[in-house]
């Protein structure tokens, strides 16, 4: 058995009797001080705080597990359950799975993303469903006057085959709730686990199915109007003047305003952010009508000019100055270009790089690039909003409850316990509904208009708002002697408005002579969080120069990369190394084996491989891509995980296999450019993704076989699949890419 230690009071470990059903609930708040360290995805490690979970126990014995964290799709109001009621030793068939509340003081943030869930609850999830049965035990330890020892459970019920008595856990409830909490608890071995690790269906599924309503936009309220917002066409720009008078002749509309997101020199959080912060809004009876009403509105814009921000976040305030260029793609590029000739700041350095580029027989050096990249999730941004001068209920789709009330404290001047959030199922998040300015915007619209509203973002809307994936570039470097050994590396990556190097990940630790340099450039284009944040192009840009970096040396290019790690492993260069040099060769090595990478019947496919590590976890691809009628299309795909244990196979397959079409889309044909500021791909007429037809036919999953701890599952697998895709490319095609997307013509930068 696993002993964990817990420090927990009847105080912080809140019992409340359900006098209702005398049945018990347990709060388990006490054990909700997490505090990750700071991971890729940029989210300060002082938030993660007060996040709990509950118990509902009734006298019918009954049992309720509700899930704190927000659900967009990969399954956590299942999976975080499942752990619960592993410890608890429930059947789980007769479980019932709710989605908590939004509660700052009880459950913390609430945060959905960055790979975290499981891995950040599973240690306290399992301690909740542990501590409960104990007490549960102990409870009928006093009732019937036997020792706790001779007493076992199973399956919500609790036996003491010395006497033949048994009962079920709901008799014991509300005696439960008098015992005090235990300091220290035994945790169940893995090999004894009899939920997680096996496959169950997601809880939501038949309301999915049967269309019933879970979706912020399909949520109402009595007297509710419908809101929409004018935001000007590019960005650098803002709001002049505007004439409503034909918008307010239309059927259905109430009225047209302008108001400010945020009044001057506000303390932007960690994750707000305004686009455009003066709104040009439109309120009516329905979406149609305001739909068509907008289009009336005759409206003049103006250049913004610089505009002065102050940051708030990470525990320090500074300010920003956020230029006022209208960008163009192109010039976008070429300035990326004069930046990557500049000196750049020094992320890392192993050796004597320079001296191993100066005795080099052979220099490779490769510039990658990539688009802004918009999230396009399927629900369109929206929510609801009813706020008075006394309180504010707002309802909907986001990822980062906790992180957003702050800001609606302050814009509303309300205290938290007079602000009420419900989370609905959102539609698709990747990071995008991290951001909360349109729950602020809705309930500002909602203020203004004294009435209930719903706030509803049109596709173009949505599109064109900003809060993408950043414009990256990257240079790779690597310097062979005359026996094609590698002597150095070298990594100079930036970007609009970060660089996305991980200047101590993988090959680092690997070559004696190492150098990883970043920049960034200034920009009014707002960015945010996008499925695995800089590790999407950095693995892309990185195992497409390691291919080639392998052909140049006459190796196979799964071996080549198993070499370096066996270095990393075997004697690492520096101490700073993010990465499990053996469990990233782990999945390099069962991806070889499932893929039948030597095998000669495969020599019909053009076969690409990439791996990666981020979020915690390893992942590996091998693509197999055929030409039809001169396009690519990936036909099948071989993915292997370590993500440590997997607590719902089924789901976690279903992950992997999404991010593997997802990436696929993306490296093929995913972009977004701008012309004078303005987006010209505006919906998906323009802005190309991956079509129903174009999906592999088959995705093969396999994890790897541990007891590790769970770690990151939702992100990991998304970044290799770009250089995967990008080597399966070149043999196809005989070319080398180094432009996303691969498939569809971009601007053409200059070589360096």
């Amino acid at each position: 058995m696993e002993i964990n230690q817990t420090e927990n009071s009847r105080r912080t470990f809140l019992k409340t009797s359900l006098i209702a059903t005398g049945g018990l609930m347990i709060h388990f708040s006490g054990l909700a001080k997490l505090a990750l360290p700071n991971n890729d995805n940029g989210l300060p490690a002082g938030q993660w705080t007060e996040i709990n979970g509950y118990i509902k126990i009734a006298a019918d014995n009954s049992i309720t597990l509700i899930c704190p964290n927000p659900e967009f799709g990969q399954n956590v109001m299942t999976s975080l359950p499942m752990i619960v009621a592993e410890e608890l030793d429930v059947d789980w068939q007769n479980v019932t799975v709710e989605m908590g509340p939004h509660d700052n003081v009880k459950l913390g943030p609430q945060f959905t993303g960055g790979s975290n869930s499981m891995r950040m609850y599973w240690k306290p999830l399992r301690e909740a469903g542990a501590t409960a049965r104990n007490m549960l035990m102990q409870a009928a330890s006093q009732t019937w006057a036997v020792p706790i020892v001779e007493l076992t459970s199973k399956m919500g019920m609790i036996y003491h085959e010395k006497s033949g008595k048994k009962g079920k856990y709901g008799e014991f409830a509300s005696k439960a709730a008098a015992i005090p909490v235990p300091k220290g608890i035994k945790l169940k071995d893995v090999k004894d686990f009899s939920i997680v690790r096996k496959s169950q269906k997601n809880v939501e599924g038949k309301k999915i199915i049967s269309g019933k309503p879970l979706f912020g936009l399909d949520y109402k309220h009595e007297g509710m109007l419908i809101a929409m917002i004018q935001h000007p066409p590019g960005f650098g720009m803002k709001l002049k003047s505007f004439d409503a008078s034909q918008c307010l002749k239309m059927p259905g509309v109430k009225d047209v305003f302008s108001l400010k997101l945020y009044e001057d020199g506000f303390a932007q959080g960690g994750f707000d952010t305004r686009t455009f912060n003066e709104l040009l809004v439109v309120v009516g009876k329905t979406t149609w009508e305001v739909m068509n009403a907008r289009k009336k509105l005759i409206v003049e814009w103006m250049p913004a000019g610089d505009v002065k921000d102050t940051m708030a976040g990470r525990g320090e305030s500074r300010t920003v100055i956020v230029p006022g260029e209208l960008e163009s793609t192109e010039n976008q590029y070429k300035k990326m270009l004069e930046y990557g000739a500049r000196p750049a700041q020094l992320l890392r350095r192993d050796g004597d790089p320079e001296t191993g580029f100066k005795n080099a027989k052979t220099i490779i050096e490769r510039t990658y690039t990539a688009p802004f990249l918009a999230h396009n999730c399927m629900e369109p941004m929206n929510f609801f909003a009813h706020v008075t001068e006394e309180k504010a209920l707002v309802v909907g789709p986001l990822q980062a409850p906790g992180w957003t009330e702050p800001t609606l404290m302050k814009v509303l001047n309300l205290p938290a316990d007079k602000i009420e959030i419900q989370m609905t199922r959102m539609g698709g998040g990747f990071g995008r509904r991290a951001y909360g300015h349109y729950l602020i915007e809705a309930a500002l619209i909602s203020k203004k208009s004294k009435a209930p509203i719903k706030l509803i973002y049109s596709r173009e809307d949505d599109t064109t708002y900003g809060i993408y994936r950043p414009m990256y570039t990257a240079t790779y470097r690597a310097a062979l002697d005359e026996n094609k050994k590698l002597l150095a590396f070298h990594v100079k990556g930036g970007g609009i408005p970060e660089h996305a190097v991980h200047a101590n990940r993988f090959p680092a630790g690997a070559i004696d002579n190492y150098l990883a340099e970043g920049w960034q450039i200034p920009s009014n284009i707002t960015i945010g969080a996008f499925r695995a944040p800089r590790s999407n192009f950095a693995a892309a840009a990185e195992q497409s120069f390691l291919d080639e970096l392998a052909e140049a040396m006459g190796k196979d290019p799964i071996d080549f990369r198993l070499e370096l790690l066996k270095r990393a492993k075997d004697n690492p260069v520096g101490k700073n190394n993010e990465y499990d040099p053996a469990r990233y060769a782990g999945v390099l090595s069962l991806v070889k084996e499932k893929s039948g990478w030597s095998d000669p019947l495969n020599k019909k496919f053009s076969r690409g491989v990439a791996a990666y590590f981020c979020h915690n976890s390893y992942a590996a691809h091998v693509v197999d891509m055929v030409l039809k009628d001169g396009e690519p299309y990936v036909e099948r795909v071989f993915s292997a995980v370590d993500a440590g244990i997997v607590i719902n196979p089924d789901a976690a397959t279903n992950m992997v296999q999404g991010a593997v079409v997802d990436g696929i889309g993306n490296s093929l044909y995913g972009g977004l450019t701008h012309k004078n500021g303005v987006v010209q791909e505006n919906n998906f007429h323009k802005y190309r993704i991956i079509r129903m037809h174009e999906a592999p036919k088959k995705v093969d999953v396999s994890f790897v076989q541990n007891d590790i701890d769970p770690t990151g599952l939702g992100e990991p697998p998304f970044p290799p699949v770009f250089g995967a895709v990008a080597n399966a490319l070149y043999k196809a095609t005989g070319k080398r890419h180094y432009q996303q997307p691969f498939a569809m013509p971009q601007p053409e930068p200059t070589s360096v």
